[in-house]
């Protein structure tokens, strides 16, 4: 039995409904960001805009929303917090020019969330020499090092084509993949890594305090946490049980691009 309409939503609820869509009906554009700025002429992100001309026409390929505020669930204008949006977000941009290490992507990372980031992060350099073709586990590497601005830009291009090119089963295929790269980015990992850089800096500082080729990144056996170099994946893997702490959310055809800064 197919329920009707009105047996899902009250008469009086639809009259209110059509009323707020009318009050919100307006002959100019849409503005691009959701605040009044302090000192607006001189925002780098909003004079950026104006320099591409992305007023949220109609004829605009690309749709603007300036949030210029910290993500909270307590917030009137996007009542959520960090790690939800992300998690709603079907592709996260972070085409650093240069990041110790990036957290974003990573973040994105643990949440499967396909990401964009740059061979000049630490974040990429690490996937790199990890992950076999990362791409094809939804981390796109974007080469800032051996190549020009230009061919940056063009490769940046080449990359959202291809993500957008994708079909829904094929992109929560590769959400997928990019959650099983989280072993990766383990603290039990990471950390270690983070001793062995302070050991050795201490030890560049203040090298007779230490013995000769004394240099261990602390208490425990690093080799129990050692992840093997992750390979191309399958043509078509199964999609593996999902883990409670980083569950993949039911997509709709709404689409969502988390963009980073580009330094």
């Amino acid at each position: 039995m197919v329920a009707k309409s009105e047996d899902l939503v009250h008469e009086d609820d639809v009259v209110k409904l059509k009323r707020h869509i009318f009050a919100l009906k307006r002959e100019s554009l849409p503005p691009i960001v959701t605040h009044n700025m302090v000192d607006g002429g001189a925002d780098l992100v909003l004079n950026e805009l104006r320099r591409l001309r992305l007023f949220n026409s109609s004829s605009d390929r690309v749709k603007v929303v300036f949030h210029p505020e910290f993500l909270s669930s307590n917030n009137p204008v996007l009542g959520m917090d960090y790690e939800d949006f992300v998690r709603g977000c079907h592709l996260g941009v972070f085409p650093s020019y240069y990041e110790p290490w990036g957290y974003t992507p990573a973040e994105c990372t643990l949440m499967g969330v396909p990401s964009v980031t740059t061979n000049l992060s630490g974040f990429g350099c690490y996937i790199e020499e990890n992950v076999d073709n990362p791409s094809d586990y939804g981390i796109y590497i974007v080469d800032r090092r051996m190549k020009s601005v230009e061919e940056s830009v063009q490769q940046l291009t080449d990359y959202f084509i291809q993500f957008c090119q994708k079909t829904q089963r094929q992109r929560i295929n590769l959400r997928n993949r990019t959650e099983r790269l989280s072993d990766l980015l383990d603290w039990k990992r990471i950390g270690l890594e983070y001793r062995k850089a302070r050991q050795l800096a201490l030890y560049r500082k203040y090298p007779e305090c230490f013995d000769e080729g004394n240099l261990g990144g602390g208490e425990g056996d690093e080799n129990q946490f050692v992840v093997d170099y992750i390979t191309r994946p399958a043509s078509g893997p199964p999609s593996p049980g999902v883990r409670s702490t980083f569950a993949s959310p039911v997509h709709n055809s709404t689409e969502f691009i988390a963009v980073g800064e580009l330094h």
